[in-house]
């Protein structure tokens, strides 16, 4: 049995719980199986494509710039727009706008697929990413609403496990679809093959999405995300693009500019909750114990899990001459650990469970740095290689499949979307900024065409980069322990206070009722007397 409601409704009814409480489902499996599975399909695309880029550029004899708009398209607009999905969800329905995401997903992988130029393809792949960011907010607000204590839990153990498999399935199904060359399509089956599974998970979701009404007296915040769009707009594209377009001058004009619409959008949500308006993130949801310290952490984790996965995919294809199936092989066991770690690690010794934050990204940091130096010589990835990989995930697994839980676990059930779309934009930027910024110091450190030798310091030096990253994420990961710690000790104090309360008025009730014989006694003396 999961700690879920299961009793069913007339088909249309409005759970009560609708706007506080878990929603009542009759399916709980099935129904995380299809919002996970449109999870797994967002995050495969984010790296589906890399592979696929040399066929794309002889098919459509498209220019290194256009290539880089088509891989980095859909990134951009699914991580510009991820909060606004989420306050849509919100306002009109979690289950109407996972749909309404995963139909734009599905429609537009189907016009990347059949798109006959580069230009047409640039602007599928935002469509693209705007339908997967319409989506996947709501994968998480849909866990919080339906899913209740160890339930929960275990459901966002599967949400990590899905984030981490699919960034490596992304690797390892475009070779695989690449080099099948299906029906002589070449690289697009790469995209045409979410088709088949975007309808099928449309279909079940009539069947298993719960009602939940939206809340239409919502207000909407119409200038918050404006700002906040073009924030991170400006953020994001001189980050994916920067490096290959040689870090032009308006690359830093535009990060400058986020850094100002950034203030300007703290400014405008603290004028809007002082008119008595709903901002776009609610004091109150970055007001929990821990949150920010907890997304902080798991910005850091991300950044180096991202960026450690992209830099040795470039070391074995440009500097070991890999092909890119193996490439995605090789960095299987490092997904794999991340996975079975977020499934599993409540079944380490609870003792452990407070610590395990710090521990994971404690031994994370210096195993990054260890697997740099293992391979710094272009030496080739063996099996102790492979191994330790699999350690690094597991180790990474162990810190932010906890942290992710505890974060979210603290957040009211009516704030699931706000918390949703925070933590989903912060994991999210992270893989955007870790494959940035650490390929970045990757490909500035070697020389094209790259040896094994400097390709292997090149790996040293963007993994010491990385370790510093976790560094930084176990210090935020201790403020967020211990903001819990703080937390579940106020909500303690109550239940303790009360004792004395209740041994004062036992004491009460027992004078009370010694004084009241007494005055009976008496009473019966006087009768005697009288007598």
């Amino acid at each position: 049995m999961t700690d879920l409601q299961t009793r069913r409704r007339p088909a249309g009814a409005a759970s009560p719980a609708g706007r506080s409480g878990a929603a009542s489902v009759a399916r709980p499996g099935p129904l995380l199986a299809l919002v996970l599975g449109g999870q797994f399909m967002a995050v495969l695309d984010t790296a589906i494509v890399n592979v696929a880029v040399p066929t794309i550029r002889t098919d459509l004899h498209a220019s290194g710039a256009a290539l880089q708009f088509v891989v980095a398209g859909y990134t951009i607009a699914y991580a510009v727009l991820l909060i606004t999905g989420a306050r849509l969800g919100a306002r009109y329905g979690y289950s109407r706008l996972f749909q309404s995401g995963l139909a734009a997903f599905t429609a537009a992988s189907l016009a990347c697929g059949i798109a006959p130029a580069t230009g047409w393809l640039i602007a599928f792949r935002l469509l693209q990413g705007a339908g997967a960011a319409l989506m996947v907010p709501q994968v998480m607000s849909l866990v919080q609403r339906t899913f209740t204590g160890q339930a929960r839990i275990r459901a966002l153990g599967l949400y990590s496990a899905v984030l981490a498999g699919g960034i490596a399935a992304g690797q390892v199904f475009g070779g695989v679809l690449v080099n099948a060359d299906l029906f002589g399509f070449g690289w697009r089956p790469v995209f045409l093959v979410n088709v088949p599974i975007g309808v099928l998970l449309l279909a079940a979701g009539t069947r298993l999405l719960p009602r939940l009404p939206g809340d239409r007296d919502r207000g909407f915040d119409l200038p918050g995300l404006l700002v906040l769009a073009a924030a991170l707009g400006l953020l994001v594209v001189p980050l994916v693009l920067g490096h290959e377009l040689g870090r032009p001058g308006w690359g830093w004009a535009m990060l400058g500019a986020s850094a100002l619409l950034f203030a300007l959008f703290a400014v405008v949500e603290r004028r809007i909750a002082r008119r008595g308006g709903q901002p776009l993130i609610s004091g109150r949801v970055l007001g929990t114990a821990g949150l920010l310290p907890a997304v902080g952490a798991l910005f850091m984790i991300l950044l180096a899990f991202a960026g450690f996965m992209f830099s040795f995919a470039l070391h074995q294809q440009s500097g070991l001459g890999s092909g890119a199936l193996r490439a995605g092989l090789c960095s299987a066991p490092i997904a794999a650990g991340f996975g079975l770690a977020s499934l599993y690690w409540q079944r380490l010794p609870r003792r452990l469970h407070g610590v395990l934050p710090q521990l994971g990204t404690g031994l994370l940091a210096v195993g990054y740095v260890l697997f740099g130096f293992l391979l710094r010589d272009g030496a080739e990835v063996g099996a102790g290689a492979l191994l330790l990989s699999a350690v690094l995930g597991l180790l990474a697994g162990c810190a932010y499949a906890p942290l992710f839980a505890g974060a979210l676990a603290r957040v009211a059930p009516a704030d699931a979307a706000d918390a949703s779309g925070t933590v989903a934009t912060a994991v999210q930027l992270g893989q955007v900024v870790g494959i940035a910024l650490v390929g970045s110091v990757f490909l500035g450190a070697v020389d094209a065409p790259a040896s094994a030798r400097g390709s292997g310091h090149a790996l040293l030096l963007a993994a010491a980069v990385v370790g510093g990253a976790v560094v930084l994420a176990a210090g935020l990961a201790t403020r967020a322990v211990a903001a819990g710690r703080r937390e579940a000790a106020a909500a303690a104090r109550p239940a303790v206070s009360e004792v004395p309360a209740v041994a004062s008025a036992a004491d009460s009730v027992a004078t009370s009722a010694a004084a009241a014989a007494e005055v009976r006694s008496e009473v019966r003396e006087e009768r005697s007397a009288g007598g």
